[in-house]
C-alpha cells in the first residue's frame, strides 16, 4: 500500500487559514455567513461549503501559560473508509476509492433520498463529512484529486507558507513524520501522530488531542462499530433500504 499522503505538522501552524482560503477558491465554494462567537475561529464548523477549516482552541500548557493550538482540519482520507461502505449502501457509486491516490471521493450521486436521516458521526469516527441542505448531497475534501492527477499538490499544500503542510507519496511522508516527531518529543513528550496507520492525513500534535479539537483521533472502537453494523448478515437489502438500518433513522 503506497497511494499519496498529506503530513500536517500542527506545531508549525500559525493559523494563517492560506489552507482554508485556497480549499474554497479551488473548489468555486461560496462564501458563508458566520458571527462572532468569541472566538477567531470562522466559520465555526465545517459545512457543504467549508470543506476544510482551520480550528482555533486556548489551552494552558503545564505551567499554566494560555497559548493558542490551531487544527486544520479536513478529511483524513482513511485507509479502510466507512463512509464508502456506508453511503454505498445506500446509493450505488455514491463514494469512490481511488486505487492511484487512495483519495476517498463523494461522487455527485452521494444523495440519499429525503427520507433517509444520518449525522456525520455515524459513518465517520471524526465527524467529518457535511451534507448540504439544499440539494441533499454529502460532501467533503476529496485530497484534491484533480490537482494530483495533474502532478499538483492539493491547493491547501500549496498555500501553506510555514511548512506545516506536506504532500507525497504515503511512504515518504510517514517517514517525515516520525523523524519530525523524534524532534518535537524532545521539548514536548506527549507529542505524537494521530492514527497513522489508518489515515493519509497524518496530524503531529505536541500535546493531547482534546487541546486541539474534538475528533482529533477517532474514538476506540467507533470505526469499528461502524463496519461492524452496515448491513448485518441476517439483514436483506430491502431492510436497509426501507430504513431497518440502526445507525440511520428513516423517516417515513
Amino acid at each position: 500500500m503506497n497511494g499519496k499522503s498529506i503530513f500536517i505538522d500542527l506545531t508549525l501552524c500559525t493559523a494563517c487559514r492560506g489552507c482554508q482560503v485556497a480549499c474554497k477558491q479551488w473548489k468555486d465554494l461560496p462564501a458563508e455567513q458566520t458571527r462572532n462567537v468569541g472566538s477567531h475561529q470562522n466559520p465555526q464548523d465545517l459545512s457543504a461549503h467549508t470543506l476544510k477549516l482551520v480550528r482555533f482552541k486556548e489551552v494552558r500548557d503545564q505551567k499554566g501559560k494560555l497559548r493558542w493550538n490551531f487544527f486544520p482540519e479536513q478529511c483524513r482520507q482513511c485507509i479502510e473508509p466507512p463512509c464508502k461502505y456506508m453511503l454505498n449502501m445506500y446509493k450505488s457509486n455514491a463514494v469512490t476509492h481511488d486505487a492511484v491516490t487512495g483519495a476517498v471521493v463523494y461522487n455527485p450521486s452521494a444523495t440519499l433520498d429525503k427520507n433517509v436521516d444520518l449525522a456525520p458521526d455515524q459513518f465517520c469516527p471524526y465527524n467529518v463529512p457535511r451534507k448540504n441542505e439544499e440539494t441533499g448531497q454529502w460532501t467533503k475534501c476529496d485530497m484534491c484529486i484533480d490537482r494530483i492527477q495533474q502532478g499538483l499538490k492539493p491547493a491547501c499544500v500549496t498555500a501553506c507558507p510555514t511548512g506545516t503542510m506536506n504532500f507525497g507519496d504515503r511512504d515518504a511522508m510517514l517517514e517525515m513524520a516520525k523523524k519530525r516527531l523524534e524532534e518535537v518529543k524532545k521539548t514536548h513528550p506527549d507529542a505524537f501522530l494521530a492514527d497513522p496507520d489508518d489515515v493519509r492525513v497524518i496530524y503531529l500534535c505536541q500535546s493531547d488531542a482534546d487541546d486541539y479539537a474534538s475528533n482529533v483521533v477517532a474514538q476506540a472502537g467507533h470505526k469499528q462499530a461502524i463496519l461492524a453494523q452496515i448491513r448485518p448478515a441476517k439483514q436483506t437489502r430491502r431492510q436497509f433500504l426501507t430504513g431497518r438500518f440502526r445507525l440511520g433513522t428513516h423517516q417515513g
